[in-house]
């Protein structure tokens, strides 16, 4: 591991990722306590997205397996955790290093992944499997709330998005084919890490077939055995289109479709004039060529209010190039040129931008959007109100319910009582139950995870046959 200093600590050590607090609450349960489970769950929906697609938890799951607690860990973690004021519960870890050779001794339980389920529907329930273990379940929340909240919240929004443009591709085209690469991930330089974008990222593409993440290909191939989850395409900069200087734009312009006599090929033309651009150059001076290329030119602007900007570029590259009409009525461009829209771009601004192209005659047809931060960072735990609470201890022979239900958040906090989990109603809704409501074998939450072994393993295509099935 790289660090700058001597006397360096091993970020990888899993004893550390937890909360500070967590280290002291081993003495704090009741007396007698063999067992607590717990679940997790999206509290509430998120400005009017009232269901989350679950994914991501086998990535974690899988570092679990692949890394147990080891004596160095322990020896390590000890006196660190002192310095800071508490105190490592040494007799606890001791025995997941020597009884069960450091492999944690839990059970989870969770939903299929790609699970598109209302808020308020436990996706993974969490206890021990060695009753002098009471306390690894709450210890682990940490680690195994942050594996589920970010990736699924990026995967409903991802995923929310594009149904979005299906939606009116299907009112403007009569056709969602191509919906797959509408939402391309611009993301990867505005994330917090290069991990946050690999997770990310390939959330995103449990809906989408369009990336510009690399890293999010890695994990797609290493956790979820994808060989290829995302594709992109040729694309300019600013850097390489002002290179010769706006007097030099044009010939950047043309030799860019040389090297590119065919495919997908996307340029970004606001670097001086974005309407110029479009009228003189690509409509004009580099018209034929444009129409000779066995592919597609994509316009991107990049600035400018996108309401605005984004359907008069449409429209100058039909006055240039021509348009057919949908069967819906709708015109759309000739085949050689589309538009991407990425500055601005937020799942409320795609659909403003959708409804005035519509309003304009414009088909959805026309345009892709790439979104960056938007997608991947302007996020948070509380969007869904993510949470993992204890619902149930076991203690002198008998399971007892555990619940919190403050009066000063008027019922917006109140926990469920009782073992968690998740059945499909009369309707085929999946809804909360408590354990021992549900019929045997019709538990949604599944056994993904005991005594250090993954028990069900997933590949990116069943994930997405999951989420394509119930959309």
């Amino acid at each position: 591991m790289t660090a700058l200093f001597a006397n360096a600590l091993n970020a990888q050590n899993p004893i550390f990722d937890s909360d500070s607090y967590k280290f002291s609450h081993a003495g704090q349960y009741p007396a007698g306590t063999e067992i607590v489970s717990s679940y997790i769950e999206p509290r509430s929906g998120w400005a009017g997205i009232n269901h989350v697609l679950f994914f991501g938890l086998q990535i974690e799951l899988a570092k679990m397996a692949a890394q147990p607690i080891t004596q160095a860990m322990i020896d390590e973690a000890a006196p660190v955790l002192e310095a800071h004021g508490l105190s490592l519960y040494l007799k606890g870890w001791q025995r997941i290093v020597d009884k069960h050779n450091g492999r944690l001794p839990l059970l989870i339980e969770a939903l299929p992944e790609g699970t598109i389920a209302p808020v308020l529907v436990p996706q993974l329930r969490v206890q021990n499997t060695d009753p002098a273990c009471w306390w690894l379940p709450s210890f682990m929340e940490t680690r195994l709330l942050r594996a589920v909240w970010y990736p699924s919240t990026v995967a409903t929004l991802s995923h929310h998005v594009i149904s979005e443009i299906r939606a009116r591709m299907l009112l403007t085209d009569g056709t969602d084919e191509g919906v797959e690469f509408k939402l391309h991930d611009f993301g990867a330089r505005g994330a917090s890490s290069f991990e946050t974008a690999a997770i990310g990222g390939l959330a995103h593409l449990v809906s989408s077939h369009g990336t510009d993440t690399t890293p999010a290909l890695i994990y797609a191939r290493n956790f979820y055995g994808a060989d290829m989850a995302g594709f992109s395409i040729p694309a300019t900069e600013h850097s390489t289109m002002t290179a010769l200087g706006e007097a030099g734009e044009l010939a950047q312009m043309r030799d860019l479709l040389a090297q590119n006599p065919s495919g997908l090929l996307a340029c970004v033309s606001d670097s001086y004039d974005m309407m110029r651009a479009v009228n003189d150059y690509w409509g004009d001076a580099l018209r034929e060529q444009v129409l000779a290329r066995d592919g597609v030119l994509i316009v991107r602007p990049d600035s400018g209010d996108p309401m605005q900007i984004v359907p008069e570029v449409i429209e100058a590259l039909m006055a240039r190039f021509g348009h057919t009409t949908t069967a819906q009525g709708y015109k759309l461009l000739h085949e050689k040129v589309r538009v991407i829209q990425g500055d601005g771009v937020t799942r409320f601004s795609i659909v403003k931008i959708m409804d005035e192209l519509m309003k304009r005659g414009l088909a959805i047809g026309n345009i892709a959007f790439g979104m960056g931060a938007g997608l991947l960072q302007k996020l948070d735990r509380d969007n869904f109100s993510y949470t993992m609470k204890a619902s149930a201890n076991f203690r002198h022979g008998a399971w007892v319910d555990v619940h919190k239900d403050p009066v000063t958040a008027g019922g917006s906090k109140t926990s469920k009582r009782g073992r968690q989990g998740a059945m499909l109603d009369a309707s085929s809704r999946l809804v909360a139950r408590r354990v021992e409501e549900i019929p045997a074998g019709a538990d949604a939450l599944k056994p993904v995870f005991r005594d250090g072994a993954l028990l069900r393993v997933q590949t990116l295509e069943q994930v997405r046959a999951t989420a394509r099935h119930l959309t």
